[in-house]
């Protein structure tokens, strides 16, 4: 599958649409389509999952929603369908094992079909577990909507995610964990929230705020930093309707590519932020690799701490390798994502081994500047775990036979450089 490498920054001065996108010809793809449409909702507050399905519902009187939730400890799922008229189904369903793909597979997929086939309703909203990713459903429910598997009766309308800007700025970076807010999907959950959220601003199509724009102008920020290139905002529930949500269809190779490492969305452009906007992006690019040693050594002051911190990377001692970067929450994970070779641009061109982390941030409250001095911690620790030209001169000569400090995260590399 191709993936942008370097996404060009959104050229809208409207934060609520990109430019570069084509809401447009999206919305008339989705209008001449009479398959039933199938949008997907995700959010990490319950509240607000079942506040923007209650609105769906009421304000569209041939729209249904299938919401799920998964007790892990009972090892079953929770299946409640909802229509204007009331509750239609609330029933409890055992799981062979209480996870998100087991959910899908073994009651959603079915559900979605029989609800498509009743005739009652032209559209279908698939409210997620509370904390699960929409990236790994809608892939699966993709796969199925096509001619001749379970849910060809159905067309993949908008993913949308719901966020509290009140709260997003806190949810985002500090270092909360889904167990402790008991909407943990297993029971030995251990994501962080801020993983979940980043996750789900970064895949959808549309994000939904609540929240008062104004005293959480950082929230805001945060939101249109994170969210991809060609994606949709609204702020309030109020102006959720479902007739847009129908009228628009998914690019289920658009949503990967943002979803993807390579795909993260680049510094917004330039222009006034709003008052109260502590909100940053520093991207952080080179066409060096890291050198291992160091990068272990700083990987902290790189990868942890109150940002959300995504990219690719390549280490100097295993050139091929692509390696993938994703922080947040004060978590960081590091891992291969195949190699270089096997990367294209959405224009199916070559991608080069290169080095980008895209970090997203925001100064403290009680703190002076914008944030300069963090940002510049920041470039100081990439520049000096960057592999220098001497030492990439011999042509990788000087890291064979050393231990790979990094193989407990990366996998054992080959001796060939």
């Amino acid at each position: 599958m191709p993936f942008s490498s370097r996404p060009s920054p959104d050229p809208s001065p409207d934060p609520t649409t990109d430019a570069d996108g084509d809401p447009a010809q999206t919305a008339a793809d989705g209008a001449a389509d009479t398959r039933v449409a199938l949008s997907v909702l995700a959010t990490i507050d319950p509240v607000l999952r079942d506040s923007a399905v209650f609105g769906l519902v009421v304000g569209g009187p041939r729209v249904v929603a299938l919401r799920h939730d998964i007790r892990a400890v009972e090892g079953a799922l929770r299946r409640v369908v909802v229509d204007a008229t009331g509750v239609i189904e609330d029933e409890v369903v055992p799981l062979e094992h209480a996870c998100l793909s087991c959910a899908v597979r073994e009651d959603a997929v079915p559900t979605l079909r029989r609800l498509a086939a009743d005739g009652r309703w032209d559209h279908v909203v698939l409210a997620l577990p509370v904390a699960a990713e929409s990236l790994p459903v809608v892939r699966a429910l993709a796969a199925q909507a096509t001619p001749g598997n379970e849910l060809e009766r159905l067309r993949l309308a908008t993913v949308l995610a719901v966020a509290d800007v009140d709260t997003l700025e806190h949810d985002l970076l500090d270092d909360d964990l889904v167990a402790e807010r008991g909407v943990g999907l297993t029971e030995d959950d251990q994501r962080a929230v801020g993983e979940v959220l980043a996750a789900q601003l970064e895949h959808a199509d549309l994000v939904v705020t609540t929240g008062d724009l104004e005293a959480a102008a950082t929230g805001s920020g945060l939101v249109d930093r994170l969210r991809g290139v060609g994606t949709r905002r609204i702020d309030g529930l109020h102006a959720l309707a479902a007739g847009d949500l129908a009228r628009h269809t998914h690019d289920p190779a658009a949503g990967e590519r943002r979803a993807h490492p390579l795909g993260v969305r680049g510094p917004l452009p330039r222009h006034e932020k709003p008052v109260g906007d502590r909100s940053w992006t520093v991207e952080l690019w080179s066409a060096r690799p890291f050198d291992p040693e160091r990068l272990l050594r700083r990987i902290e002051d790189l990868g942890t701490g109150r940002v959300r911190s995504r990219g690719v990377f390549h280490v100097a001692n295993r050139p091929d390798s692509l390696c993938a970067w994703d922080g947040a929450g004060g978590q960081l994970c590091i891992g291969t994502l195949g190699t270089w070779d096997d990367a294209t641009t959405a224009e199916g061109r070559p991608v080069e081994p290169h080095t980008r982390v895209v970090i997203v941030g925001a100064t403290d409250a009680d703190g002076e500047g914008d944030g300069g001095d963090e940002r510049g911690r920041l470039l100081d620790a990439f520049r000096d775990v960057l592999a220098t030209p001497d030492e990439l001169a011999d042509g990788g000569l000087r890291w064979l036979g050393r231990t790979d400090v990094l193989a407990p995260w990366l996998g054992a590399r080959s001796d060939a450089v």
